[in-house]
């Protein structure tokens, strides 16, 4: 098995709309671009609207390779990227999560909805039991995550994020800073703490 810290595929959550400030759209494209520049495959949610799909359109535009998995109700809804090398289409939401998980070296999250959200708290948690030790990253554009990173600061300081309990939440303010920081972290991982426990897996 290869060392952790030579991460070959990363995914990413990010929104299917293209939120209000445009540079959420060029973060996401210069992510791409890093992606693609450094091999690293990109796993997304399959879309080909807003920041998910201009994450995976720039990965495919600087040669890189792309795994779309869509739930088949938001194949229409969210308009799959026919150009991906891979399409994975799931019954539903809970296996598209699965396998996004399994696929992937870590984790990095664009600004996004409650969608987004949902599915970086989920890492976070299962982070947070023990269940995995892949990175998770927060891609802080615009300081788009401060008020998640203020809420568990709260979390803390009432004691319901308990010693024992601790989130290792990474944060890169800049595009640039993503991979460097994903390996780095990686690197500290030995490679038997980084999946979850098959049990579990097939349970979620």
């Amino acid at each position: 098995m290869a060392p952790m810290s030579t991460i070959k595929t990363v995914c990413v959550y990010c929104g299917s709309g293209p939120g209000t400030n445009p540079n959420f759209i060029e973060a996401a494209k210069a992510l791409g671009k890093s992606l693609a520049d450094n091999k690293i495959r990109l796993v997304y949610g399959g879309g080909s609207l807003g920041l998910m799909g201009a994450v995976a359109t720039s990965v495919l535009d600087h040669g890189g390779t792309v795994t779309g998995i869509i739930p088949d109700f938001l194949r229409m809804r969210e308009n799959a990227l026919t150009r991906v090398q891979e399409m994975v289409v799931t019954p539903d939401m809970h296996e598209r999560k699965r396998l996004m998980f399994e696929r992937s070296d870590a984790f990095v999250a664009l600004p996004g909805g409650l969608g987004t959200l949902e599915e970086l708290v989920e890492q976070l948690t299962w982070q947070q039991l023990g269940r995995h030790a892949k990175p998770v990253l927060l891609a802080n554009v615009d300081n788009f995550w401060e008020p998640l990173f203020s809420l568990v600061s709260h979390m803390r300081q009432t004691q319901f994020i308990r010693a024992g309990l601790s989130v290792d939440i990474l944060k890169a303010d800049k595009v640039e800073e993503i991979v460097p920081r994903l390996r780095a972290a990686a690197a500290q991982i030995p490679d038997g703490q980084r999946d979850l426990a098959p049990e579990v897996a097939r349970k979620l």
